[in-house]
């Protein structure tokens, strides 16, 4: 094997996830959203992993019509019991039962509703427990010119992985989503500059590489989210050098969410 195929295998797969949040209002707009995206994936061969995170109530109907998964399944969030009198919550048995393949834990919406850096160590350990895959996002309120705000997103990410083993970073997604940049459903959400994103994936690898050790980092995908669009994905991509993107509002506009799905797709095939 040539040292360009053996790069080429250690290589992340991008990995491009659409959280749709509280959108669309019905299934039947979920329904039309999720197959104008399937349709535009299913006409290539992908290296790119699209993913996409719907309210939990419409996953059961977007299963069906992706029988193939080419378009994979996340939830928004989980609660890490298995069952009892948790009224409201969704446990990890139900989402899997509905093809759920990975779980977004941590979200900065979650936590300003009052979700603990305990409740997301918790969630995390039970994503992983089950075998699914979970996108821990991590990410400062401001950037504060002393440097505070990198203090704060050690500690989000050590808090997460806390006790987990080496033996399950492969099932392990950091998201970097600086909460500044983070749309409010406006389309006039900041952006972190590919400069910022590079800098705070470099940063986060340090505290995995530290905490699992180096030859473990490899393993584990750094996302970038936070108003991401068609226009700013190539740079962040090419220049920030993540492995993906978690899209917000962009992931509701079909040719919107295709188009950075296909400058990732770019990258992915140099």
């Amino acid at each position: 094997m040539s040292k360009k195929q053996t790069k080429k295998l250690k290589r992340h797969t991008p990995l491009v996830v659409g959280n749709w949040k509280m959108n669309p209002e019905s299934i039947g707009e979920a329904k039309k959203l999720f197959l104008e995206i399937r349709k535009s994936i299913s006409r290539k061969t992908l290296q790119t992993y699209v993913a996409i995170a719907p309210p939990a109530v419409f996953l059961s109907e977007l299963e069906r019509l992706s029988p193939s998964q080419r378009v994979k399944l996340a939830a928004q969030d989980v609660f890490h019991e298995k069952t009892g009198p948790y009224t409201g919550e969704m446990s990890l048995s139900m989402f899997k039962s509905v093809g759920v393949s990975s779980v977004i834990v941590g979200h900065s919406e979650r936590r300003a509703l009052g979700d603990t850096d305990e409740d997301i160590q918790k969630s995390v350990e039970a994503v992983l427990k089950a075998n699914l895959t979970a996108i821990v996002c991590v990410g400062e309120k401001i950037r504060d010119a002393q440097g505070h705000y990198f203090t704060v997103v050690e500690t989000q990410v050590l808090s997460a992985i806390k006790g987990l083993s080496k033996s399950k970073v492969s099932q392990l997604i950091i998201a970097y989503e600086p909460i500044w940049a983070i749309s409010k459903g406006d389309g006039k959400g900041k952006t972190a500059t590919p400069e910022d994103a590079h800098e705070m994936k470099l940063f986060i690898q340090k505290i995995l590489a530290d905490f699992f050790g180096r030859k473990t980092v490899d393993k584990i995908r750094i996302l970038y989210g936070g108003s991401v669009n068609s226009q700013n994905a190539e740079e962040l991509f090419a220049v920030g050098q993540v492995d993906g993107f978690l899209v917000g509002g962009a992931s509701l506009k079909p040719k919107e969410f295709i188009s950075i799905i296909n400058t990732v797709e770019t990258y992915a095939n140099t």
